[in-house]
């Protein structure tokens, strides 16, 4: 692991608490060069970390301050890109942390090569084993549905649940025990990324396309 990832200071958390709900302009003023160092370097520094540990996830980025999304000042939002709208994400907040893969956004085409990749039955069927492990491992699937079985299926199809997301994600916290202050909080993460692998590749593999 990288030298230059030690985990994230307990001051950290001190500084998400005084951003908490809707902070005023002056108070996200006085704590932006703490979040800076105590919160977003630390985020860099993981991914570093996990890059160097594994180059598939050298491809990443790391919200800055003025980048925050929905005014949420307390959390730390990072992404890891493995094909065009296929990512992998790492959130940092008064949770701790939570790790992320999502497909999302996806353009039509991208929807129609994974309605025909879960309605075959080779790939179809390795998509539900893949979904039922990562459940066992306590990972939350979600994403996207439409509201009625998708049309040109039979309302019993084996797979009708899958075919009805326009997105899939699988998410799981990961907590806040003490190893999040210590370089092991890398470890955590690239953990979690492998267990998310065989549904990262089978979403590369069947619907990112080219």
């Amino acid at each position: 692991m990288s030298a230059d990832f030690d985990g994230w200071p307990r001051a950290a958390f001190d500084v998400l608490l005084q951003l908490e709900g809707e902070p005023s302009a002056e108070v996200r003023r006085q704590c932006r060069r703490d979040r800076e160092r105590l919160v977003r370097q630390p985020m860099i520094g993981l991914l570093n970390a996990v890059a160097d540990a594994d180059p598939e996830y050298e491809d990443f980025a790391v919200w800055g301050y003025g980048e925050v999304l929905l005014h949420a000042w307390q959390r730390q939002n990072s992404i890891v890109r493995l094909a065009r709208n296929v990512e992998l994400g790492v959130r940092f907040d008064l949770d701790g942390l939570t790790v992320v893969l999502a497909w999302w956004y996806a353009p039509s085409a991208q929807i129609e090569r994974y309605r025909t990749a879960v309605g075959d039955e080779g790939s179809g069927r390795r998509l539900v084993a893949i979904v039922r492990e990562l459940e066992r491992e306590d990972f939350v699937i979600s994403g996207d549905l439409l509201k009625r079985p998708l049309r040109g299926y039979p309302a019993d199809h084996p797979r009708a649940q899958l075919l009805r997301h326009k997105s899939v994600i699988a998410s799981r916290p990961l907590g806040c025990d003490d190893w999040i202050h210590t370089p092991a909080a890398a470890d955590h993460v690239l953990a979690a990324f492998t267990q998310l692998r065989p549904l990262a590749r089978w979403l590369v593999k069947n619907v990112a396309g080219v």
